[in-house]
């Protein structure tokens, strides 16, 4: 899941070029690259953008196998155009980058009817914040019936004909974030890196510093091409993902100005920081913040009072 971000307060000159313009047709299979296809489901918002983008991998080696990567919500209409789409292949593994529900729910069904293989990340867990008390952020959007035949671990493969899916490690977005690198040329990314929109880092289960982490992680890797789950391709992927640093820091860096301000709540500091944003995300950026300052806390630059939800500078 993911919620646009006005770039107001950030100068848009470091800011990575989001791209709006994405249109699919639902419920066509879109060859987005060698072997690769893509069926976008109807669920349009404004967390899911367009709709959630499934991927279909087939083998190239003519054994007529395939994987599909995230089936997405339950949804009926997506569900055939899945099977349409795999033709005459064997779908061998569903496979899953995050628990959300507009992601896995769809794997059961999708199992039922080809008789292939959950595999993917770990399911769902709850945490707690290190700030103290937090928001149930997006818990209630977690896929808690998601159950795994296999957990792929960081660096971990699936082969798929003439092809290979390795496993990278991601968390930050939700802490059982995995994307998924085809031949160490394609990141199938998930929510962890959009086109279209920064990412909500929702704590608990979101982590800002993960985040961060990741975002380094996949800089340095060879994909040249970014397939997320929202929205359309990223084709400079490591200029795009430079960006997205540099946005978050200076994100960081407004929500220090305010904290010296003395803005002591989230709720104070949103319409500050967002001034161009439709106020019904004002929840899911609030999240956002609350992700930053939690980092904040864990670097002793920042603390919380006793009740949780105000802070202050150290």
């Amino acid at each position: 899941m993911t919620k646009p971000e006005s770039s107001s307060g950030t100068p848009r000159s470091a800011s990575p070029r989001f791209d709006t313009a994405f249109a699919p047709e639902y419920g066509v299979a879109e060859s987005v690259a060698t072997d690769v296809m893509r069926v976008v489901c109807n669920n349009p918002s404004p967390f899911t953008f367009r709709g959630t983008g499934t991927f279909i991998v087939k083998d190239g080696a003519g054994k007529r196998e395939a994987v599909v990567v995230d089936p997405g919500p339950q949804d009926e209409a997506h569900l055939s155009a899945l099977l349409g789409a795999l033709d005459d292949c064997t779908l061998t593994h569903i496979v899953i980058t995050h628990t959300h529900r507009d992601h896995s729910p769809l794997a059961g069904a999708l199992k039922q009817a080809t008789g292939a293989k959950i595999v993917g990340c770990a399911p769902w867990a709850q945490r707690e914040s290190a700030g103290g008390t937090v928001q149930k952020g997006l818990d209630a959007s977690n896929d808690t019936d998601y159950a795994p035949d296999e957990v792929m671990r960081d660096g971990e493969t699936l082969r798929v004909g003439g092809h290979v899916l390795t496993a990278v490690a991601t968390p930050g977005h939700t802490a059982n974030h995995l994307s998924f690198s085809l031949d160490d040329e394609i990141l199938f990314c998930g929510d962890h890196v959009m086109g279209w929109s920064t990412t909500v880092i929702a704590p608990p289960d979101g982590h800002m510093r993960s985040y961060m982490d990741s975002l380094e992680k996949i800089g340095a890797r060879e994909e040249s091409l970014y397939l997320p789950s929202h929205g359309g391709a990223v084709k400079q992927p490591h200029r795009f993902v430079r960006g997205l640093i540099t946005h978050r820091k200076q994100r960081e860096t407004q929500i220090l100005k305010r904290l010296k301000a003395g803005d002591s709540r989230i709720a104070e500091m949103v319409p500050r920081l967002y001034p161009e944003l439709d106020e019904r995300l004002h929840f899911a950026a609030a999240l956002s913040v609350r992700a930053h300052i939690d980092d904040l806390i864990e670097r002793g630059i920042a603390t919380a009072t006793d009740d949780g939800d105000s802070f202050r500078l150290s």
